[in-house]
Order: structure tokens, then C-alpha cells, then sequence
């Protein structure tokens, strides 16, 4: 009987410690198919955006807001400010000269509309086109506007070199100065383009509007109001719908590309 007695417990001890081996088994197996389960809920492939980023993904084609931001925005608001801005500058430097002294003539120094134009030109390209990259740059980041991703990449050299798909490739070999001088290259180009659509007309405009001078004197002269103020504001608003939706398009292309090649947002 004693003998009997201790199997009996021997056995129902080894019961218990294989029951409770079994379930730690099932806990463990629990365990490992949950997190399994939960591992399988993320696609594979997927990059999760960051908490708090807003930003989009490049359309495949050309979305009502985006029309409006290059054209609306860039086009007839930049027009208007630039114009507004030109118009002013143009009130300080001209409205207050002593004419008798210093007549403010299309071609001569000290006061020549023909010059203030060329540096108007050369000052508010290289302006709109850094003010353009900040800005779009920081619509892009927060939402404001999707990138242009319904445009192919160009294959030809020149293309390709002028909307700086070749810095892509060697930016490590790239310092900050020449990626700078890039920029003045292209902002350069842009000036030519817009000297030759813009200067001459304005010259031939002053013509008529100016007073030829007497004998030997080949140049126009103008009274300090009103003629150099609309001229130049004129010229500025032009220069702005021109120039500024051409340079918010280009960094919107630009910037759906790199995100095409998963690349980041401009910085």
C-alpha cells in the first residue's frame, strides 16, 4: 500500500509538470503567432511616411490646383507684385530728380531707362529664381502643392544638364560653390531668354512716349512723372508672369523626378 501510494503521487506529480510544460508551450506559441499576425499587417515594400509629414506624392497629370499655383499664384500674383514693387522703386530714384541737372533720358547716364531695365532684369531673375526654390520647396514639404510627375525625364545632354539631373548623380563631387554656380548659369540663361522677348519692345515703347532731343542730341528725355515709374513697373509685372511660372514648374518637375527615383524633397 505505501508503495502503491507514492506511484500515485510520482505519477500525478509527472502529470502535472508535463501539462504545465505543454501549456508554456502554447503561451509561447501564442505569442509567436501574434506577432507573426502583427508583422504580416505591414506590406512589404511599403515606406511608411513619417508622423506629421504632409507631403504629396507627384500627379500623373496636371491637377486643377497646380494650375492654379504656377498660373494664379506664380503667374498673376507674382505680376502684381513685382510690378507693385518695380513701381515704387521706381517712384523713389525718379520722382524726386532735378531733371535741369540730371535729365533722365532712354539711353544716357546718370538717369537711363534702357540701363535700369537690363539691371531690373538681371536683379529680379536672380531673385525670383532662389525665392522660387524656397518656396516651393517649403509648399512641397507641407503639402501645398503636389510635384509634376506626369513629365518624362529628358534624354537629351542638354536638357538634362539645364534641369540639374547631372548634379543628382555627382553631387558628392560637387562643392556648395559650384552648386551655386549652377544656379547662376541657368539663371543667366533665363535672362537672355528674357532680354530679347522684353528689352527691345520697351525701347521701342520709350521712343514714342519720350521727347526727342534738339540738333545733336539723338536721345529721348522724360519729366519725372509719370512715364519711368509705369515703364518700370510694366516691365517688372511682365518679367514676373514670364519668368516666375516657368521657375515654379521647373522645380516642380524637378522635384517629382527625384521622388519618382525615391529620392527626398529638395534641400
Amino acid at each position: 500500500m505505501p508503495f502503491r501510494k507514492h506511484e500515485r503521487i510520482a505519477d500525478k506529480s509527472f502529470e502535472d509538470n508535463t501539462a504545465s510544460t505543454y501549456a508554456g508551450g502554447s503561451s509561447n506559441e501564442r505569442v509567436s503567432n501574434e506577432r507573426v499576425s502583427n508583422e504580416s499587417d505591414i506590406e512589404a515594400g511599403v515606406q511608411v511616411k513619417p508622423a506629421g509629414s504632409h507631403q504629396k506624392q507627384p500627379t500623373d497629370s496636371i491637377s486643377g490646383h497646380q494650375i492654379f499655383y504656377i498660373f494664379g499664384l506664380d503667374g498673376i500674383g507674382a505680376a502684381v507684385l513685382s510690378g507693385g514693387i518695380n513701381f515704387a522703386i521706381a517712384y523713389g530714384m525718379y520722382s524726386t530728380q532735378n531733371i535741369a541737372r540730371n535729365p533722365i533720358r532712354l539711353f544716357q547716364l546718370p538717369n537711363t531707362l534702357a540701363g535700369d531695365a537690363v539691371v531690373t532684369m538681371i536683379i529680379q531673375t536672380t531673385m525670383t529664381w532662389f525665392i522660387e526654390l524656397f518656396l516651393a520647396n517649403r509648399d512641397m514639404k507641407n503639402g501645398s502643392v503636389s510635384p509634376i510627375g506626369f513629365i518624362e525625364e529628358p534624354s537629351q545632354p542638354f536638357m538634362r544638364w539645364f534641369m540639374m539631373l547631372n548634379l543628382e548623380d555627382t553631387r558628392h563631387t560637387k562643392s556648395r560653390l559650384s552648386v551655386f554656380a549652377e544656379h547662376l548659369i541657368r539663371i543667366g540663361l533665363i535672362f537672355v531668354v528674357s532680354f530679347f522677348l522684353l528689352w527691345p519692345a520697351s525701347v521701342g515703347i520709350l521712343t514714342v512716349i519720350g521727347t526727342r532731343g534738339s540738333g545733336n542730341d539723338w536721345d529721348w528725355y522724360f519729366q519725372s512723372k509719370w512715364a519711368p515709374e509705369a515703364f518700370k513697373g510694366i516691365l517688372g509685372g511682365l518679367l514676373g508672369l514670364l519668368t516666375t511660372p516657368v521657375m515654379a514648374s521647373f522645380w516642380l518637375v524637378k522635384e517629382g523626378w527625384s521622388l519618382k527615383r525615391g529620392g527626398n524633397l529638395l534641400s
